[in-house]
């Protein structure tokens, strides 16, 4: 992989990853979704990505369990039960990994899918949640936020992030044997946040490994659509994020004009502004 690589959106993609019946080929749908809804037919792995040896763990920290996607629901003909107590929870199958086709998409708890970011999705887990899973065929561990459901595949106990499954040197096979261990963290560590109504809203359009890059496609599509742009450090990449728009129509206004600009998956993000000299206008 080249040094200081970089993605803007609309991602690249390549064929299916790699072939069934204990691979990533049939990628998961969420059990809310329909035909139509994606833009890409088929799931699949950027071309061209950031470097992600310095992408870090899920950072354990009691999260109050979402509004949505917590209910107990039904797929297929089949009954999925939502586990009430998780502490102590484990289980052992394959894990699978989903990237370019649901990035920027909402997952099952109403958040946005994020495939650089190390999250993971399970059947019946209250989400969120966070777990340690561990490769059998290597013994690598990552810790992982689950935020979505799935994957719908026998044998699978786990969906993985394209950066998860990339720790865990799983992403040429598809899939790979795993251990998961449920990680319950005390509630003395709940912290406060503010409603997300009351943050910036911006719109993403790119992540790079590098900064100088980064700011590059900030002007550069900010200029496009002639709004402000900034740049976020989070884990080692440097997101780009044009705004702050002023609601929620004109974010989707935004959206428009970037996918009319050949940018098909923008996406939503609320933020606080970063940096000493916040948004820029280019």
């Amino acid at each position: 992989m080249e040094a200081k690589c970089w993605l803007l959106l609309p991602l690249l993609c390549l064929g299916a990853c790699s072939q069934s019946p204990n691979s990533g080929d049939d990628k998961r749908r969420p059990y809310t979704s329909q035909d139509g809804r994606y833009a890409q037919q088929h799931d699949a792995y950027p071309v061209d990505v950031p470097r992600l040896d310095h992408v870090t763990d899920a950072k354990v920290t009691f999260e109050p369990y979402s509004r949505q996607g917590n209910r107990d629901y039904q797929l297929r003909g089949q009954s999925y039960r939502v586990i009430k107590e998780p502490k102590g929870f484990s289980q052992e199958g394959y894990a699978s990994w989903y990237g370019t086709k649901f990035h920027g998409y909402h997952t099952s708890n109403g958040e946005v899918y994020d495939m650089y970011a190390m999250t993971g999705a399970h059947k019946t887990l209250p989400l969120p949640s966070f777990v340690r899973v561990t490769n059998l065929d290597n013994n690598k561990q990552v810790v992982v936020r689950v935020n979505d459901r799935g994957p719908f595949h026998q044998g699978r106990v786990i969906d993985l992030s394209y950066a998860a499954a990339y720790k865990l040197d799983m992403l040429k096979q598809g899939t790979a044997r795993v251990k998961i261990e449920v990680i319950t963290a005390p509630q003395k560590e709940t912290v406060l946040t503010p409603l997300k109504a009351t943050q910036p809203l911006f719109v993403q359009v790119a992540a790079s490994s590098d900064r100088q890059r980064a700011e590059a496609a900030g002007r550069k599509y900010a200029g496009l659509i002639g709004t402000g742009y900034q740049v976020v450090q989070d884990n080692g990449l440097y997101k780009v994020q044009l705004g702050p728009a002023k609601d929620e129509l004109n974010a989707e206004a935004m959206i428009e004009r970037l996918k009319h600009q050949g940018i098909h998956q923008p996406f939503k993000v609320y933020v606080e502004p970063q940096g000493n000299t916040g948004v820029n206008i280019p």
